[in-house]
């Protein structure tokens, strides 16, 4: 079994959130901010998540304060201002640290490579995206500049061309 599915997150509501439940999943994990230059990516995201939810494919959002205070609210703000302006509805969590000391172990994870070392390295900023195979092997890690519709294809491949 993957490692990955071993994490466990509290969602934005505060309920804990096991990842084997994402088993046989697409996943894309992003860090978020509600305030940033690339905050316009989350239409982008729920696009795909719209598309292809319902296909097995997931998305995780993490918002994170952690690069110029971008993410300054509350969990409940950041959740409604994601929905409101978004129409945000695919997993939101806690707001955590992504990188640091006081960085959340899935993002520690995540900045090793995720067991692999090709994708090892520090998260630089708000939306820096990380793919995953059904079976919870990391396959693409994407700059915060990439466009979710510019992996799209990749998305459909993984899915099986759904």
């Amino acid at each position: 079994m993957s490692e990955f599915y071993d994490f466990t997150a509290k969602d934005i509501s505060g309920n804990e959130f096991s990842f084997k439940q994402l088993r046989e999943k697409v996943v894309l994990i992003v860090n978020t901010a509600s305030k940033c230059g690339f905050t316009p990516q989350y239409d982008g995201l729920q696009t795909l998540y719209d598309k292809y939810g319902e296909k097995g494919f997931v998305i995780l959002g993490f918002p994170s304060n952690d690069f110029l205070l971008q993410e300054p609210g509350l969990n409940d703000e950041i959740k409604n201002f994601c929905r409101i302006n978004y129409g945000v509805n695919f997993p939101l969590f806690e707001k955590v640290h992504v990188r640091g000391s006081k960085a959340n172990p899935l993002f520690k994870f995540l900045v090793k490579g995720a067991g692999d070392n090709r994708y090892k390295g520090a998260i630089k900023w708000n939306f820096t995206k990380f793919l995953f195979d059904r079976k919870g092997n990391i396959i693409e890690r994407f700059s915060p500049a990439t466009k979710p519709e510019a992996i799209e294809n990749k998305i459909k491949e993984l899915l099986g061309d759904a």
